[in-house]
């Protein structure tokens, strides 16, 4: 009987095992500065992202992603699960103090590496500690290489051809990196960090520097001209250099993936790609038939609405286009959810986990989204509630963004039919419920007074 009890709790275990891995490995990619229209699989018609696109036809593609307009507010929403009027109170600048999603996942035991944009000690008010850099392992990251996490004594600033850079804890000046390219570099170290670690859980977040400007050659367009940034510049409007940007990113992603498949992790390794907010206003791009002016900083569709893609080998379904709405508070309870850890009283309320979608199943969509912008950083902030057709500002003002994309015919007095009266009412309802607006058009960094409210309750429509 002890014999056949063993036997038993082995087949249990065994089975349990052959269902699917406790897990997973996950990858997490952001990109910089580029939005929906810019991606084949989102209907592009200017640019070449094969890698992306086979992402989707083998995964999920989510319609209706949705950011915040600018980087940091966007980066400290995503890492610590909340929204902005909890804890946001600096452009550059993620308070140490706050959990992210790097600590949630170390401390389920696994192997934890961040690479690309880091742009969070507060560098640009010279705020408590912003020469620390041991700032990523306090956010959870046993590794890192990293741009901009403390300032180089040589004051030189390049992300792409010779960047000064930070590998753990030691500072690789632009003439170590004479003639690199920085976003090669941000994917050697991932690439190795996943090769290290095959054997166990890792996370692994790439918030990438591509394709932030100033707009360069990549190493497939700079011929043979010298590998400096400022020798390879085309002038700030240059289409042609953002183009072969988006292209080459997507050849890093398509390089990352294939390392998976080379290490034979694929199959027990989740990856998502989305980007920060909208692209540079410079840049005008061709979407299924229409140009489309970048957004970037802006709380229109062109400033906010970004993609998000998911691939797990075997177990997303193939193919398929979700209208789910997703906000970047999401990506902290679905990295939690995947890894199997329970959520507890000092993790964030705000976020709904899309990882049931991930596995083909219905799961418990978001009924809207929230943007709360208070950026400080010489931008407009303002406030807005929206679901995949309506979208209320704070101000009263009423769009259906779908077929009025630059949001030129104001509905606030044509609340005519059911739908719209109920998504109406619920999306104020909702804004009701929230922390006051950010309403200072001229708030910039110097701004004193910078409100939070880290304990308001979860917000409702009812």
């Amino acid at each position: 009987m002890k014999y056949l009890s063993v036997v038993a709790v082995f087949l249990v275990q065994l089975s349990g095992f052959a269902a699917g891995p406790v897990k997973p490995n996950i990858v997490l990619i952001m990109a910089d500065d580029v939005s929906w229209e810019a991606f084949g699989c989102y209907g592009a018609e200017d640019y070449q992202t094969p890698c992306i696109d086979e992402l989707a036809e083998k995964g999920i593609r989510f319609e209706h992603c949705y950011s915040t307009p600018i980087c940091t507010p966007s980066r400290v929403m995503l890492m610590t699960g909340k929204y902005n009027f909890r804890n946001y109170t600096h452009f550059g600048y993620l308070n140490p103090n706050e959990k992210t999603f790097g600590n949630l996942l170390q401390e389920a035991g696994y192997k934890t590496a961040v690479a690309g944009k880091w742009q969070l000690n507060g560098l640009y008010n010279s705020l408590p500690g912003h020469d620390d850099n041991s700032r990523p392992y306090k956010a959870g990251f046993e590794e890192y290489c990293l741009w901009q996490l403390t300032k180089p004594k040589d004051k030189t600033s390049e992300r792409f051809w010779s960047p000064p850079l930070e590998h753990n804890g030691r500072f690789v000046s632009a003439q170590e990196n004479d003639g690199k390219y920085g976003p090669d570099i941000f994917c050697d170290f991932i690439c190795d960090f996943m090769q290290r670690n095959k054997d166990q859980p890792f996370f692994a977040y790439y918030p990438m520097v591509l394709v932030h400007n100033p707009f360069v050659s990549t190493p497939d367009t700079i011929g043979h001209a010298p590998r400096t940034q400022a020798a390879n510049k085309s002038g700030k409007n240059s289409k042609a250099n953002f183009q072969a940007m988006v292209n080459y990113m997507d050849k890093i992603i398509g390089r990352v993936v294939a390392k998976t498949e080379e290490l034979g992790i694929a199959e027990n390794t989740l990856i998502l790609f989305t980007a920060d907010n909208g692209t540079n206003t410079s840049i005008t791009s061709r979407w299924n038939g229409l140009s489309i002016k970048g957004g970037k900083g802006g709380m229109k569709d062109m400033g906010t609405h970004v993609p998000l893609v998911a691939y797990w080998k075997g177990h997303t379904p193939n193919g398929k286009v979700l209208s789910d709405l997703v906000d970047f508070t999401d990506l902290y309870p679905t990295l939690a959810d995947a890894a199997g850890i329970k959520l507890g009283g000092s993790d964030p309320v705000d976020g709904h986990s899309f990882f049931p979608q991930l596995r083909g199943e219905v799961g418990n969509p978001r009924d809207w989204v929230l943007c709360h912008y208070q950026p400080y950083w010489n931008k407009s902030p303002g406030q807005f509630a929206r679901t995949a057709q309506y979208k209320l500002y704070r101000d009263g003002r009423f769009y259906e963004p779908a077929g009025d994309l630059k949001e030129q015919r104001n509905l606030s007095s044509e609340l005519a039919g059911e739908r719209r009266i109920d998504a109406h009412r619920k999306l104020k309802n909702l804004l009701d419920a929230a922390p006051p607006a950010p309403t200072d058009k001229n708030a910039g960094r110097t701004t004193k007074d910078r409100p939070v409210y880290p304990e308001w309750q979860k917000l409702r429509t009812e």
